[in-house]
């Protein structure tokens, strides 16, 4: 599980897993470009994880929706770090919707963010990797997209389909030696705390029997630095080379790919 030296792009990286996983990957001596669309957390971040070393963190603005800013943050990423050997990619949005009534712009928003921005990163990342003979992608999909979401249909209809694609990528660039997984995380964050904080006692009580009471492991979410960043550093390591095409639960046990 040796990082050392290695040359890693985090995109999402101004908060929650996205965060956690710059930290955890500079702590393992690591050269990292974090990306996000929230310039000055982004840069906080990477200044913070820097200063704690041994590796170091440099951010890039991106908006991971918009091929022309992935393009030209991926460039840019690549001028500084020289080659490529990872892109994790925990960059995504949530928002609730109904299957019934969600908006035309509601769900054209969820796809382009977390679908189009997965495809345009994987690809983007796909191309440096190649040329530095292989090397890691991991997207970030959900127990979301494996089950009925009556409260998120559009969350859950876009996780389904970074599911579909990290299948299909990983079977598409095998031949390169680029490796394609995915995690399905359960992990604390702040936006989980945002929807914790301003739901009504009723949503608390369907939240903890639809989300927390499945956790096997102390019914409660994870933490993004103890729990996510190991689980992180292996599958961006040469310890996990052959390992592609899979959904990685990170989740104590809520679901399973059975």
């Amino acid at each position: 599980m040796d990082l050392i030296d290695k040359k890693i792009i985090v995109t999402g990286c101004a908060s929650g897993m996205g965060a956690a996983t710059v930290r955890a990957y500079v702590a393992a001596g690591t050269s990292v470009v974090g990306m996000d669309i929230a310039d000055d957390a982004g840069r906080a971040v990477c200044a913070e994880a820097t200063a704690s070393g041994p590796g170091d963190a440099t951010y890039v603005s991106v908006d991971v929706a918009d091929q022309l800013s992935v393009d030209v943050a991926f460039e840019e990423a690549n001028t500084h770090l020289g080659s490529l050997d990872a892109m994790a990619h925990p960059a995504a949005i949530a928002a609730p919707s109904n299957a019934g009534d969600v908006s035309v712009a509601d769900w054209d928003q969820m796809f382009a963010v977390n679908v189009r921005g997965t495809m345009l990163t994987n690809q983007a990342a796909y191309q440096r990797l190649k040329v530095s003979g292989g090397g890691a992608i991991i997207n970030f999909g959900s127990i979301s997209g494996r089950r009925p979401e009556p409260g998120a249909a559009a969350y859950s209809a876009a996780k389904g389909a970074v599911h579909a694609w990290t299948r299909t990528a990983a079977g598409t660039w095998g031949a390169d030696n680029v490796r394609v997984n995915a995690v399905l995380p359960a992990i604390s964050t702040p936006m989980a705390q945002t929807a914790l904080a301003m739901a009504t006692e009723e949503e608390l009580v369907e939240m903890h029997w639809r989300n927390m009471q499945s956790i096997a492991l102390g019914q409660e979410y994870g933490d993004p630095d103890r729990d996510l960043g190991p689980v992180m550093v292996f599958l961006a390591s040469d310890a996990s080379r052959f390992i592609t095409g899979q959904l990685i639960p990170v989740d104590g046990g809520q679901s399973n790919v059975g």
